[in-house]
């Protein structure tokens, strides 16, 4: 543990594509708060996501665990309780972790009722809301319930002056068209107009000054702020100035082939006909998207200005840690999709930078990593900031801090993974597919990105001779191709196969511990042949404890010399 690390701020956008930073290579987005956080620390060039869904992604954020581990596959999939987070982690560690903002967590209630707790206990609550004490929980959205804000900034608009029976809906998701008329900002042709809610109002200023409130108001205890901000997820509507800031001439060149659609690979074809990428290929649509995306991804830099100008007047980067990712990405019409779902770069790379203020990541400042990392990284990495030990029986990701240190591991990842479920959407409806057989897998080693389907073919890319991703060559003949298809196959059964569930017993312990020794000791002796076979056992492998069998003791204690068995 380095003593210069007190605290974690944690930051996550919602539907964020890295390339719509400036940092990230965006040509006319500035974004010089992030950028500024960059120099500060290191870029991951190569971030990945676990799913490209909201819920799932969290989890596998929140956790340390593939989708595959947790076993929240859609956003209405609770986290079952009992599942460890980065809060469980780091409670025993004296370290605070709070939630200011979204997590899409759906509560195990049927769990939590089994196990008999109070779901308005403090472990309750917890259970609930990811291993976080929730500061201010924002979702925006909760699965099944329609629109259901955060009743506190709904509470905060109407102390203000912005009425209405649901202010959320009323001012921060609507819109005034050129007429002066009121339009919903969920209509994604009506995306590019201002919200009615001034931006000193919004949701994203408003969530930012509570991650403030709370850090005034955290005292001595080492804390895990998590700011969750639900922007630039839809709906895609920016307050003014913010709305009006991009035109046409910023918008990043539409990524799309009609050859793409030559073909198409059933699941990929079915999801180009869902209702939202009809939407973004109709003329205008993304143009009017990305006016209200571009505004909410520069209102979210210039909180963060607001909020590293208050760190940096309280000394806090002196001792606190600073990281910023995203859920997933947003297609945007590229690909004749939108929203999310599928394995494109736009959706499952995603931004990742990371500020450590430990004098050994001096070396590292300022600089990009070209590692393939996983969104599962981020909970050993603060586990290990905190001093505590690594868990891989029970984490699947590994500890950043190396990279960051400008150390080489010796070991890392050859594939980055990903998951899909799409059991909840009407592709599986359309394809008839059984629920247990709508999974979407990927493996993906820095060119070649492989996509298992269940029932279908799989999909293959070489993003080396194909950046943009618009040839699949999963039905080609090369010798090449087959044999990359064959290999990454294989990587990705190999990942399949590795144990995860085995969380309560840890390998070092089983790899430490003369577990048949052990089982003799108790008394229950299986193979054995007669009592000088006991006694070499024993004597091969010296367990500590004595067995309370009196027969067995009695033959252990025939060993040569004055040497006798422990005493509890």
């Amino acid at each position: 543990m380095s003593e210069k690390v007190k605290n974690i701020l944690f930051i996550m956008c919602d539907q964020l594509r890295a390339d719509y930073l400036s940092c990230y290579g965006h040509p006319t987005l500035h974004t010089p708060n992030i950028d500024g956080l960059a120099r500060r620390g290191v870029i991951f060039d190569n971030a990945y996501v676990q799913s490209p869904v909201c819920g799932p992604s969290r989890m596998s954020y929140y956790t340390g665990r593939y989708m595959q581990s947790h076993g929240v596959s859609w956003n209405f999939v609770p986290l079952k309780a009992g599942e460890m987070t980065m809060g469980d982690h780091l409670r025993p560690l004296w370290v605070r972790s709070v939630l200011i903002g979204k997590t899409h967590m759906r509560a195990d209630s049927a769990g939590i009722s089994r196990l008999g707790i109070d779901p308005t206990s403090t472990v309750g609550v917890r259970i609930a809301e990811c291993g976080f004490d929730p500061y201010e929980r924002d979702d925006g959205i909760h699965p099944f319930s329609g629109h259901d804000p955060n009743p506190n900034y709904n509470q905060y608009l109407r102390d203000h002056g912005f009425g209405g029976d649901n202010p959320w809906e009323e001012w921060a998701n609507t819109v005034v068209d050129a007429q002066g008329q009121h339009r919903s900002g969920w209509f994604l042709s009506h995306s590019h107009l201002p919200a009615r809610v001034p931006a000193e109002h919004s949701e994203t200023h408003y969530t930012t000054s509570r991650a403030m409130d709370f850090i005034d108001e955290a005292g001595d205890q080492p804390w895990l702020a998590h700011l969750s901000f639900i922007k630039p997820h839809w709906p895609y509507v920016a307050p003014a100035p913010y709305a009006g800031m991009y035109g046409a001439a910023d918008f990043l060149p539409l990524v799309r082939a009609n050859h793409e659609l030559d073909n198409a690979h059933p699941v990929y074809q079915a999801m180009t006909e869902q209702r939202v990428s009809q939407a973004f290929a109709k003329p205008g649509i993304r143009e009017s998207v990305l006016a209200g995306y571009m505004g909410l991804v520069k209102q979210i830099d210039d909180e963060l200005g607001r909020l590293f100008a208050f760190l940096e007047a309280r000394q806090l980067f002196e001792n606190t840690m600073v990281v910023f990712c995203s859920d997933h990405g947003d297609f945007l019409g590229d690909h004749w999709l939108g929203e999310k779902e599928f394995f494109h770069q736009p959706v499952v790379r995603t931004p990742l930078i990371v500020y450590d203020p430990d004098p050994r990541a001096n070396a590292t400042r300022g600089t990009r990593c070209a590692a393939l990392v996983e969104s599962v990284d981020l909970a050993p990495t603060f586990l290990d900031v905190y001093g505590g030990n690594a868990l891989p029986h029970v984490m699947d990701g590994t500890s950043l801090r190396p990279w960051l240190f400008g150390e080489t591991p010796s070991k890392w990842r050859e594939i980055v993974v990903c998951e899909s479920d799409y059991s909840f959407q009407d592709v599986r409806i359309a394809l008839q597919t059984p629920p247990i057989d709508a999974w979407l897998r990927m493996a993906f080693d820095g060119q070649w990105k492989y996509i298992l389907c269940e029932g279908y073919r799989p999909m293959l890319f070489d993003l080396a001779t194909d950046p943009n991703e618009l040839v699949d060559l999963g039905e080609s003949s090369n010798p090449e191709h087959r044999l990359q298809m064959q290999r990454l196959h294989e990587a990705l059964f190999a990942w399949c196969r590795r144990p995860r569930q085995r969380v309560t017993v840890s390998d070092e312990l089983i790899a430490n511990t003369e577990v048949q020794a052990r089982i003799a000791e108790s008394g229950v002796l299986i193979g054995y042949v007669d009592e000088d076979d006991l006694i070499a056992q024993r004597q091969r492998f010296k367990p500590r404890y004595a067995s309370h069998n009196p027969l067995v003791k009695q033959t252990l204690d025939r060993l040569a010399g004055t040497e006798r068995a422990p005493q509890d």
